[in-house]
């Protein structure tokens, strides 16, 4: 399927597991829509942590379409959506459009699906696409910059590779500044205030081989865990693993 197809899968409910690996070459996003009253801080907090949170489009207040994909609906076209209300999640749902309020404002979020890409065309497999589970998302110790109402720690996704591919993953993933770029931490997950690696906070466990290092990357599940200290009255947010998938392609956003 092509983006548009895929969306429109998405849309009719045929299509309902992570994008991981669904969308070829074509750029995914993460999603948080709020209300207008904390669209600025949010803003502000995405310019201050532009690593963990690289906003690639706004989205004006009240309106649900990406203009970097034709015929989207930001309410049905993402596979899984989380509720939070007052910081705390109320429900996993597949449309919003029963929430859907005229002051929300959408911020689409470059995601670490879009370098995915890159790395298999390096001949480099990837281990949570290889047996169909989402990647694992992990809470660390390291702070964010607050803007506002928002504020905590970075959120990170994990990919564990061979100790001879890890520079090349590196370098590969760097390119792409605005999908998260290179990764912030190699080995040991206890420097990054992970105590297991088995059990991540979002998605799925993938093991890790005796040769192999986990590699972990900013995430853009980030905000979700921002939202718990930020109490907005609503946000919206995509499922982990479960984005928005425009028509842009991914080299648009490589820099070489």
């Amino acid at each position: 399927m092509d983006s548009k197809q895929l969306r429109e899968a998405i849309r009719s409910g045929t299509f309902t597991g992570s994008t991981s690996g669904a969308a070829g070459n074509k750029v995914q996003a993460n999603l948080v829509i709020l209300p207008k009253a904390y669209a600025f801080d949010f803003l502000l907090y995405a310019m201050r942590n532009k690593k963990a949170v690289p906003v690639i489009e706004v989205i004006e207040d009240g309106r649900a379409v990406s203009r970097f994909a034709e015929g989207s609906d930001i309410r049905t076209d993402i596979p899984k959506y989380n509720i939070y209300k007052d910081g705390v999640l109320t429900d996993t749902v597949e449309d919003i459009s029963d929430y859907w309020q005229d002051d929300f404002v959408t911020f689409l979020i470059g995601c670490s699906f879009t370098f995915e890409q890159a790395v298999l065309d390096e001949g480099i497999n990837i281990k949570h696409i290889e047996q169909g589970r989402n990647v694992a998302m992990y809470k660390t110790n390291i702070a964010t910059e607050s803007a506002g109402v928002f504020s905590g720690e970075l959120v990170v996704s994990m990919r564990p590779f061979d100790e001879s591919e890890v520079a090349t993953v590196a370098n590969v993933t760097a390119q792409f500044p605005e999908m998260h770029g290179g990764p912030v931490h190699l080995g040991d997950p206890l420097e990054i205030g992970i105590k297991d690696i088995d059990h991540p906070e979002y998605g799925e466990s993938i093991d890790i081989g005796e040769n192999e290092t986990p590699v972990f990357w900013a995430c853009g599940v980030t905000p979700q865990n921002a939202a718990l200290n930020a109490k907005p009255s609503i946000m919206i947010t995509h499922a982990p693993g479960h984005m928005f998938v425009t028509d842009l392609d991914n080299d648009d956003y490589r820099q070489r």
